[in-house]
C-alpha cells in the first residue's frame, strides 16, 4: 500500500460505481430503487459499501440504470485494479 489512501473494498467499489452510473442516468437513490423494484435505503446502503448486492440484485440494478451488468463488473474491477 503506497501512502495513507486505502484500496476500497470490493463492496465500497461497487458503491461508488452504481452511485456514478445513477447518476450518469440521471436517476436520484429513489428513481433507481423504483425502476429496480427495491427500497431507496437499500440502494444508499449499496452505495455506501455497507450492504452486499446479490447477482439477482446485479441484474435488476442493471436493467433499471439501462446498462448490463458486466458493465457495472467492469467498472468496479477498474477502480480495485485487480486485473
Amino acid at each position: 500500500m503506497l501512502g495513507n489512501k486505502k484500496t476500497p473494498t470490493p463492496s465500497q467499489s461497487f458503491g461508488i460505481t452504481l452511485r456514478e452510473c445513477r447518476k450518469n442516468a440521471g436517476l436520484t437513490q429513489e428513481e433507481l430503487a423504483l425502476e429496480a423494484g427495491i427500497e431507496r435505503n437499500y440502494v444508499s446502503l449499496i452505495e455506501l459499501g455497507r450492504n452486499q448486492p446479490t447477482i439477482t440484485m446485479i441484474f435488476k440494478l442493471a436493467k433499471a440504470l439501462n446498462i448490463k451488468p458486466s458493465k457495472l463488473m467492469t467498472l468496479t474491477e477498474s477502480k480495485l485494479k485487480l486485473f
